[in-house]
């Protein structure tokens, strides 16, 4: 099995990459983030592989980091999300957004994604919300994660849907209620948290 090429990159497309390795093309699909950092013709490239094989086909899916061809592996044990729909959500989105994403169950951000809709986005942060400490990147995510959960979950969950209302993204607001929790070193109320939450969104 592939797991990993180094060579010059020959053709450029919008959703794969021709890696020449010493004179042998290889086709590599990639995710658009990806591909969008690569350089140019001629010049070196290191791809991260994940080899899929079917009776008909050897497929190449290639990334620039381990932690998102790990993620490309967990996000197709979602039902209902094959390698065509990974790929566009790697897209979009890279492993500490996903993580971000998860922990705050922000549908929306995984609706950004081609081939998403609103029903498989509420299945994947319902499937993926208990495993957050587990993902690549995830660490950081962890401890908010569980802290919401804990005694402070309404007041936090009740000041996330406030400013949700306002306008704020779900995992931009996750992340500021969190951080102003975890700075209060206590039990804030809501209308703390929201208005210290608003101050961390306007910096």
């Amino acid at each position: 099995m592939i797991a990993l090429l180094r060579g010059k990159v020959a053709v450029l497309e919008d959703d794969h990459v021709i890696l020449d390795v010493q004179g042998v093309g290889y086709l590599v699909h990639a995710p658009a983030r990806t591909l969008q950092r690569l350089p140019g013709p001629g010049e070196a490239a290191q791809l991260h592989i994940e080899t899929q094989m079917r009776e008909d086909a050897i497929t190449l899916f290639g990334f620039l980091e381990p932690g998102e061809r790990q993620w490309f592996r967990i996000l197709q044990t979602v039902q209902g999300v094959g390698s065509r729909v990974a790929l566009a959500i790697l897209g979009v989105l890279g492993p500490a957004e996903l993580v971000a994403a998860v922990a705050a169950q922000d549908k929306a951000a995984f609706s950004r994604a081609s081939g998403v809709g609103a029903r498989l986005a509420t299945r994947l942060v319902t499937e993926l919300k208990d495993r957050v400490g587990e993902l690549p990147h995830g660490a950081a995510a962890a401890a908010p994660a569980a802290g919401a959960a804990g005694g402070g979950g309404g007041a936090i969950e009740d000041a996330l849907e406030a400013l949700v209302r306002l306008g704020f993204a779900r995992t931009d607001a996750y992340a500021a209620v969190t951080r102003v929790r975890a700075a209060a070193g206590g039990e804030p109320g809501v209308d703390v948290l929201i208005r210290e939450s608003l101050k961390e969104l306007a910096r």
